[in-house]
This record gives structure tokens, C-alpha cells and sequence, in this order.
């Protein structure tokens, strides 16, 4: 019988999502599920592991059930996710050891200081292309070693598995039968030897982790293992990618002419590398790309912490607003910021200033200063913080892109993508699918079971929304970023403990 869909899994920070699309690459339905966020302490952030596994699997159901479709219509299974979100669980129950650690987290700060003053740094980012910092997976397992009693014993006789967030939905999925993860949530780890494709021994030694507890890591367009869940049971699981190579797949960039922005919880900008590995000399990342066989692409990558969870905090944390989607009208209600300029480092800064101890300022406030000021200002420092990472990626290419392909929630809010454009000096170019993320996990599966037939194909069906072109003069965003610039500076350094 015909197989008509692709089910793409979106495991995101905030929520969890279920996709089908067609043969086109259309988006056909979708569900969608939040789940709650847990702020233990200051600069730590955690998940409820199971929560996130059950949010997951009911809006997998529920999208088949809402629009009448069953397994046996859908071709294959792919999964996308929130990258470097750590969890530690028990082989024979499924259980977590703990809550999960999520990227945001600084936590290990201190730890990764001691590796750096050690003189660990470089040899670390010669082999996994990251820098040492709380953001990666790697120390956070450590400290769930160190931190969780009997953990490390435990882990040592072979009782534990960790994984990223794909790893720990592929295992639910598979009813435990699947431990395994993507070249590119791999290479998230600090773990992963990106030269070579694999686990690197001493960096292991390094952190103290036992390899055992490491998931088999292979292509993103690959058979991961078959579903085991009632409603999808028999479901080939054959596409996995960290979230945001999985929108630069799903975006079609596959040069150094384009680059990308998903503008999701945090800001993440990729620019292919084409020829290898290029070490960035601008504090920004080497990832991998997605694949289909054993061969190895790259990218530099810039990653914004605080992107569109500042318009989050503008809903629940100051209730200036009731729906994200208000975020446009009221920041076009006034002409311009105000001079209020807002630097949402509540979790400190990611690239390319990498801050753990930087956090959230509101600068140039007035009597004057309004609601809508604030909602402007929040928008704002969305664009801001981006375009911090195409100038430092374009230092490293000395050349500049042709255009940016934009995605995520925040790139259907058309204020922010023109005042993106104007700051960048280039055009953002808005395609009629933004759920690219999910759509880069679908081409995956979809591509190693057939439903596509080749790359070629599967680009054919990427179609533009709307392009926006700068409309202010280059002297003039230069003016825009010095300011922000100066605020910028007052955020740093503020959480010295």
C-alpha cells in the first residue's frame, strides 16, 4: 500500500511536536504540546525527562488521530531536537536518574573554568570544534556522575545510558531496544572527535566517562531502529538530526553562499563550510552537518541563548503582553525603541562572547519609557544578537553570504525580519514552510526509505514566503549596533559567583 506521510518528531525546549508531511514537502498537520520549565537555582535550568518523553509520544498519536490517518499511512519516523539537553537513565527500567540538564544551563561553569586554566581549551576544540563551556553535554554528564549518588559506580558496571534528547526519544520509542544518536547531536557532546567521526578516548578520560554509556553514533539518514509504541508500532525510525542542522537540511543550504537563523528559544546561525573543516578565529563553533553515508560536512555556527524566550518572558514573566503573537503590534505601536535597549542574558551569553556570568539588563529606561518600548526593545535584541554572529562568521570567511534563509517561530513576525535585514545589510529571506527543522528530520527519514528519491528532489519542493530587502543605509545600522554594543558591555560579568 501507498505510504503518504513522513511523521517528523520536533522534541523543542519549551514544547514538543509532532509533523506530517507530504510527498511535496508540504506541511499536512500538526500537534503540539508545552512542557513545564524548572529554574532549580540561578543559571541552572532543568526538564522532567519523562515529561518530555510522554508530551512527545501524545502529540505523535494525536496528530494521526485528529486527522484520521494511522501507521499505515506514514512512510517513516524522523526525530529533531533540542540539542546538548543531557539525561542519564537506567538500562533496565528506562528511568531517569535525575531531571534533565538543559543546554541553557551553566552550572558546570566552574568546572569548565578549571579545564580551560588547565590549558585543556585548544586540544579540546581542535577535536570537537566547540569551546569549553556549560553549554555542551559533556561536563553536565560529569556532574550527574559526580552528583547523583551511586551514578559513577554504577555507570562504571554498565547499568546506565546517556543520551541527548534524540537518544532518549529513539529509546522510548523503540521500547529500549535503540541506543543510538546522529553524527551531528554527536558532535554537540564536547565528546566527539569530529575529525574522525568518533568518541574520542582521552577527551573521555578527561571528563571521567565511561564510554559504556555512550550511544552508537551513525548518519543522520539512517535506519535508527523500528517503533515499538502502540499506534505506530513497526514504523521504521530513519531520520535524526540536532535541531538546528536539521533546519539548515530542511533550508536547502548547501554552500557557502546561503546561511541560516532559526529563530526558536535561542537564535542559531549555520553557514556551511563547503571545504572541510574551518576553525573559527572569532569564537564561534564547528559542527557537523547533516549526512546520508559515512562522509562528513561542516559548518561554523554561532548559537544566541535567548532568542525567542525573551518574548516568552515578556508573557509569563512581566505579562506585558497575552500571546507571543502580540509581540508586532504593540512594538509598531511607537516609532522607534525609545532608546531602550534590552540584553537578554538571562543565561548568560553564547556567541561570540561567550559570558556565563552575564545576565538579563533594560538600559536607557525613561519616565517616558512604556510597555511598548520594552516589547521593541525584546524584539530587537533578537536582531541584535544575530547579527553579532553573521559579522563574526563573515570575518571567518572574509566574505559575506548572499542572502539568509530564516526559520522558526519568530521568523513569521515580519517587524523583526525587516529590522534583521536592515542590520545585516542583506536580504532574510522567509520560505513558505518555516517549520524547516522538522521538515530537515522528515528529508532525512524520507530519504533513506525511498519516500524521496534523492537530494535533488527533495530541494525542488523549497518554495520563498516573502524576501526582506534592507531599507536603511549601512552608516545607519552601524549607529543601531553601536548602541547595543555599549549595552551589551553592561551585561557582562554581572553573576560573579
Amino acid at each position: 500500500m501507498p505510504r503518504d506521510y513522513i511523521l517528523a518528531l520536533d522534541q523543542g525546549t519549551t514544547s514538543s511536536r509532532a509533523i506530517l508531511f507530504n510527498h511535496s514537502g508540504e506541511l499536512v498537520a500538526v500537534a503540539q504540546q508545552e512542557f513545564q520549565q524548572h529554574f532549580p537555582r540561578d543559571g541552572w535550568v532543568e526538564h522532567d525527562a519523562t515529561e518530555i518523553w510522554n508530551s512527545q509520544r501524545s502529540v505523535a498519536l494525536e496528530v494521526l488521530q485528529s486527522h484520521g490517518i494511522t501507521a499505515a499511512d506514514i512512510a517513516a519516523i524522523g526525530i529533531t531536537n533540542q540539542r546538548e539537553t543531557t539525561v542519564l537513565w537506567d538500562r533496565q527500567t528506562g528511568a531517569p536518574l535525575h531531571p534533565a540538564i538543559v543546554w541553557q544551563d551553566r552550572r558546570t561553569a566552574k568546572f569548565c573554568h578549571e579545564l580551560k586554566e588547565a590549558g585543556h581549551a585548544p586540544e579540546i576544540q581542535e577535536k570537537t570544534g566547540l569551546r569549553i563551556d556549560p553549554y555542551f553535554s559533556g561536563t553536565k554528564l560529569n556532574w550527574l556522575l559526580d552528583n547523583v549518588p551511586d551514578a559513577r559506580t554504577r555507570a562504571e558496571r554498565g547499568e546506565l545510558a546517556f543520551g541527548t534528547i534524540d537518544s532518549w526519544i529513539l529509546w522510548n520509542l523503540s521500547g529500549g531496544k535503540a541506543h543510538a544518536t546522529d553524527v551531528t547531536n554527536a558532535s554537540r557532546t564536547l565528546l566527539f572527535n569530529i575529525q574522525e567521526g568518533c568518541w574520542d578516548e582521552d577527551i573521555l578520560r578527561l571528563l571521567n566517562i565511561p564510554e559504556s554509556l555512550l550511544p552508537t553514533a551513525q548518519p543522520s539518514s539512517s535506519l535508527f531502529g523500528e517503533c515499538e509504541i502502540e499506534g505506530l508500532r513497526g514504523l521504521p525510525i530513519a531520520g535524526m538530526a540536532g535541531d538546528q542542522q536539521a533546519a539548515l537540511f530542511g533550508q536547502n543550504c548547501i554552500d557557502a553562499s546561503k546561511a541560516k537563523n532559526t529563530y526558536g528559544t535561542g537564535c542559531f546561525l549555520l553557514r556551511p563550510t563547503e571545504n572541510g573543516i574551518v576553525h573559527s578565529q572569532h569564537n564561534l563553533l564547528t559542527t557537523l552537518t547533516c549526512n546520508t553515508d559515512n562522509t562528513l560536512g561542516y559548518a561554523i555556527e554561532g548559537s544566541v541563548f535567548t532568542g525567542g524566550a525573551v518574548i516568552q518572558w515578556l508573557r509569563d514573566g512581566l505579562g506585558i503582553i497575552k500571546r507571543s503573537s502580540d509581540s508586532e503590534a504593540l512594538a509598531t505601536s511607537v516609532k522607534d525603541n525609545g532608546g531602550v535597549y534590552l540584553v537578554p542574558a538571562f543565561t548568560g551569553l553564547g556567541a561570540p562572547h561567550w559570558d556565563p556570568h552575564a545576565r538579563g539588563t533594560l538600559c536607557g529606561i525613561t519616565r517616558g519609557t512604556s510597555a511598548a518600548h520594552i516589547t521593541r526593545a525584546a524584539l530587537e535584541s533578537i536582531a541584535f544578537q544575530s547579527a553579532d554572529l553573521l559579522h563574526a562568521i563573515n570575518e571567518d570567511y572574509i566574505s559575506s553570504i548572499d542572502e539568509l534563509r530564516v526559520d522558526g517561530g519568530a521568523a513569521n513576525n515580519n517587524f523583526l525580519m525587516q529590522f534583521q535585514a536592515d542590520l545585516m545589510q542583506v536580504p532574510v529571506v522567509r520560505p513558505q514552510v518555516t517549520e524547516t527543522t522538522a521538515l530537515g528530520a522528515a528529508y532525512l527519514a524520507g530519504l533513506s526509505t525511498g519516500f524521496w528519491k534523492d537530494v535533488t528532489e527533495m530541494a525542488s519542493h523549497w518554495k520563498t514566503d516573502r524576501i526582506f530587502e534592507p531599507k536603511i543605509s549601512v552608516d545607519a545600522a552601524a549607529a543601531q549596533q553601536s548602541r547595543w554594543k555599549k549595552a551589551l558591555e553592561r551585561s557582562k560579568d554581572w553573576a560573579t559567583n
